[in-house]
């Protein structure tokens, strides 16, 4: 399933605005409060993530209001921003997330636990309900069907949908996914496995053979 999610016409990072060296001056000026850099980031940074921001969300009055939501909450955050990953990666995580919870809201669901939407197996290993088989003529890239993808990946628990955005739509490898997030590549193997799971069983009711 992950090899088509490039066909959803969701983003990749992209390339920064700022080198590696404008960028660390530009960090210790923020976290001296210093009102000019935050301008100078808000400048540089804002097009690049309302352009993530567009087409994660779909819609473009959520995607300018997630980019203030994805500042102000990159902000607040600062001060626990250790430099692990680029600042421009870290606003492109808070940006994304941002505009998912547009989506989330706009659908009125609240995240889903994630357990409750893997799949059960008997003591025996089998499954207690075979996976659905979808229909043959499901196209990635309509409109609808982007729609459908976009809210159930919002409806994904925080951490889980981290990991699946970074590694099945950006596309990125375990070890950068966990130098990213700080976990070990063992977690985000996990992780991806699970969210992966949970994705399908969301998306099981649109997509399944018989369905609408």
């Amino acid at each position: 399933m992950s090899a088509s999610y490039a066909a959803l016409g969701m983003p990749s990072p992209g390339e920064t605005t700022l080198d590696l060296a404008r960028e660390r001056e530009l960090l210790s000026a923020l976290r001296r409060g210093d009102e000019a850099a935050y301008a100078t980031l808000v400048r540089l940074e804002a097009p690049r993530m309302l352009a993530v921001a567009r087409r994660y969300s779909g819609n473009e009055d959520d995607a300018r209001e997630a980019v203030q939501d994805a500042f102000a909450s990159a902000f607040q955050a600062l001060p626990r921003f250790e430099g692990a990953a680029r600042l421009s990666t870290w606003l492109h995580r808070i940006a994304v997330n941002a505009a998912l919870a547009k989506v989330r809201q706009r659908a009125g669901r609240s995240e889903a636990a994630i357990e409750d939407l893997r799949p059960r197996f008997s003591q025996y290993g089998h499954f207690l309900e075979s996976p659905a088989a979808w229909q043959p003529d499901v196209r990635l890239e309509s409109f609808e069907t982007r729609a459908v993808v976009r809210t159930a990946i919002a409806q994904l628990p925080e951490s889980f949908r981290d990991v699946l955005v970074l590694r099945d739509i950006e596309g990125l490898e375990v070890d950068a996914v966990a130098a990213q997030l700080g976990l070990t590549a063992n977690a985000v193997r996990i992780r991806t496995h699970r969210a992966r799971q949970a994705l399908r069983t969301l998306l099981d009711p649109h997509f399944k053979e018989g369905a609408a």
